[in-house]
């Protein structure tokens, strides 16, 4: 006989979500950090590369137009396939185009062509999540929210790591022609991929796909506290997250190799343990614990930043900083998924964890511009410190509301009312 834990690792689904975390997190690093590299060493001031992090706005704006994909199917690979398909070509030609524009010559076009890229990720984040939502049985969500989170980040490794190393090597434009081929990878799962055991019904009409998602959101017991705590949860680790990069290249003085080898592939261990202990752990605690525990890592592992930045270019504090970082961002990430995939009904899950991860995206993309400023303002031990104080009203919000956080887990992605 085969355990149930054992069989979630052989489920056609979660492997599936595995793969299309991978399709998720490709294009991310390619219009946020290895961008951000683009234009460090291309002497583009930091003011203009802060600014840069307003390319992210379409996955704080998804929301807007994931009702469409909640009620129109495509001719082909139905209501969840078929949109994922669409949004992988028009990732690869975006991110091809993107090699044509660097960014010392045609600086506006480049941005141009990273904001159409970032739209059609952030379309093709819209339906992942959903599918995900929608096709992962209630013992496999611990797991499938980690595994997702692990191909993510593997993503961004390639798309980070392997794409600094080769612009280092082979330059910037062949990089990025090399990661829009690898946007073969979601496309061939997409073709692939099962379908949802019982798919639900889809909203019958456009205006139920905007209404009933938002209603039945603030419908829950505490609902505005549960927002809230979505949008605050990641505060912290997402505005550290909008200028390491930079951080790492100009305040600390480390290469673009250094920043790829070191930054992200000897991350590689600890991303893994992070994301795969954390479904684990999902298992065997209670979701409050989850979030708590990990969002605590979280917070502070950018005070690691802080320490390297106060200590000066060393490699060993780096590894450790880098590290510690992707263990506590996989477990805390696989927490939160798990916990937004258990606030979503199958009906509408495209517009319900669009919005929940526009929400979460607020520190990364609304706030992004202002790091710049306060980087010059502060310099960069205070600005990590900052990040670290940014995080703990989130956590303050999830021990505030343990009941209604641990009523969401017991549900398993069933509708709360």
């Amino acid at each position: 006989m085969i355990s149930p834990y054992v069989a979630v690792f052989r489920s056609p689904r979660v492997a599936a979500v595995l793969l299309l975390g991978f399709s998720s997190g490709l294009p991310l690093a390619l219009t946020g950090s290895t961008l951000q590299a683009w234009l460090t060493v291309s002497a583009i001031d930091i003011t203009t590369i802060a600014w840069f992090s307003w390319i992210g706005l379409p996955y704080l704006l998804k929301f807007l137009w994931s009702p469409l994909m909640d009620r129109f199917s495509p001719p082909a690979l139905g209501r969840r396939r078929g949109w994922m398909a669409i949004a992988q070509i028009a990732l690869a030609l975006g991110i091809a185009a993107m090699a044509l524009a660097p960014p010392g010559e045609s600086l506006w076009l480049l941005g141009a062509l990273a904001l159409a890229v970032a739209f059609a990720s952030a379309s093709q984040d819209i339906v992942i999540d959903a599918y995900r939502t929608d096709v992962l049985r209630a013992p496999e969500r611990g797991m499938g929210a980690a595994v997702g989170v692990f191909g993510y980040r593997i993503a961004m490794l390639a798309s980070g790591a392997a794409a600094l190393v080769l612009a280092d090597q082979v330059g910037w434009r062949s990089a990025y022609l090399i990661m829009a081929a690898l946007m073969a990878v979601g496309l061939a799962t997409s073709l692939l991929a099962p379908e949802p055991a019982q798919p639900a019904a889809p909203p019958a009409t456009l205006r139920e796909a905007v209404v009933q998602p938002l209603s039945d959101l603030f419908a829950r017991p505490g609902a505005l506290s549960l927002l809230a705590l979505v949008m605050l949860y990641k505060f912290g680790d997402a505005l550290a997250g909008t200028l390491t990069t930079a951080f790492l290249i100009r305040g600390a003085g480390f290469t673009p190799t250094d920043v790829g080898v070191v930054n992200k592939f000897l991350g590689l261990g600890a991303l893994l343990l992070g994301a795969l202990s954390g479904g684990v752990l999902l298992a065997r605690m209670s979701l409050y614990r989850a979030l708590m525990i990990f969002g605590a890592l979280q917070a502070i592992s950018n005070l690691s930043f802080a320490w390297l930045a106060w200590a000066g270019k060393s490699y060993p504090l780096l590894v450790f900083a880098v590290g510690f970082e992707n263990l506590a961002s996989g477990m805390g990430t696989a927490a939160f998924v798990a916990f937004a995939m258990g606030l979503c009904n199958a009906s509408f899950s495209a517009t319900q964890y669009a919005l929940l991860s526009a929400l979460a995206s607020l520190g990364r993309v609304l706030f992004g511009p202002a790091t710049g400023a306060l980087v010059v303002w502060v310099g960069w031990i205070d600005f990590f410190i900052i990040t670290f104080i940014a995080a703990l009203p989130g956590l303050w919000l999830v021990w505030a509301m343990r009941e209604q956080i641990d009523a969401v887990g017991s549900t398993k992605g069933q509708v709360l009312h």
